[in-house]
């Protein structure tokens, strides 16, 4: 097989063709979004919201059904909650908005195990644990065309007051600026964005398509245009390559990405010039120049 035959033969099918468009639109937004969670130091609180889906998930099956409609919309309800939840405990109370995040995806992921042992039938865990590729449908890159341009736009015409609420909250809040409707649409934009991938990427590994593509693009570039462009580019390539990887190997596709995602990440960290460990190594070793001695 040829590597264009290698590369091609996947999206000769419709599902892998619509796992594509949908993959590629999840990874452009999350490039965006990623780099401003690494910037606000809310990689964790992303992680807290992620795993915060599963009782929304758990508590739609127990008054729906299967219904793929009512679980997206159960996980974004949870989801939102926890958002704007957490939020609204660190604005009123003197908790920390990450001990509040922690403390509520505490509660709601017991909440969804209890909720989960309480279904009448057994739930597979396994599609939204990990995604499913192949239960990619229409509807679902439908959704995920509609929230990605919805992300863009916003991103768009909020931009200026969202990277100075990201760099210096606190002079946009001294100047009357919308600071906490600033953070608390942000958290919704993540939410929204975490639920669009749950089909492809899964719970448990959804905001890998968000933050590894920062934190190798944070390796490589110093300027916030720079930084989200790349970021942007590298999620792109990563969830194509992933897509051909769970195609030939076998694999979920969630998993299948963020390797794809992983192995950048450490050619990033061993050849990035300045804090790759090679540049360094070899900064270290070089010899120095030697003093040059002028005459009296």
């Amino acid at each position: 097989m040829s590597p264009a035959d290698f590369l091609l033969e996947p999206f000769r099918h419709d599902f892998m063709q619509r796992a594509l468009v949908t993959s590629a639109l999840l990874g452009l937004v999350g490039g965006l979004l990623g780099p401003l969670l690494v910037l606000r130091r809310m990689a964790l609180m992303g992680d807290a919201l992620s795993h915060s889906l599963l009782p929304g998930i758990a508590l739609a099956w127990l008054l729906c059904g299967p219904s793929p409609t009512a679980l997206l919309i159960g996980a974004l309800l949870a989801g939102l909650l926890t958002a704007l939840g957490g939020a609204v405990v660190s604005r009123l109370t003197v908790v920390k908005e990450d001990a509040a995040f922690g403390a509520l995806f505490l509660v709601f992921f017991a909440v969804g195990i209890a909720l989960l042992s309480r279904l009448p039938t057994r739930f597979n865990l396994t599609h939204f644990l990990f995604g499913n590729i192949l239960g990619v449908t229409t509807s679902d890159l439908h959704l995920v065309i509609a929230i990605a341009l919805g992300t863009v736009i916003a991103l768009y015409v909020f931009r200026r007051p969202l990277l100075l609420e990201t760099f210096d909250p606190g002079f946009l809040r001294a100047t009357g600026g919308p600071g906490r409707f600033i953070h608390a649409g942000f958290l919704v934009l993540v939410v929204l964005n975490l639920v669009a991938g749950l089909q492809t990427m899964g719970v448990v590994l959804v905001l890998g398509l968000f933050l590894l593509p920062a934190v190798i693009a944070r390796l490589w570039c110093d300027r916030i245009a720079a930084l989200l462009a790349v970021s942007s580019a590298l999620a792109l390539a990563g969830s194509v390559a992933g897509i051909v990887l769970s195609y030939h190997a076998g694999l979920p596709s969630g998993p299948a990405i963020v390797l794809c995602l992983g192995a950048a990440l450490a050619v990033s960290l061993l050849l990035a010039p300045g804090p790759g460990l090679i540049p360094r190594t070899w900064a270290r070793l070089r010899p120095a120049g030697r003093v040059r001695h002028t005459p009296d």
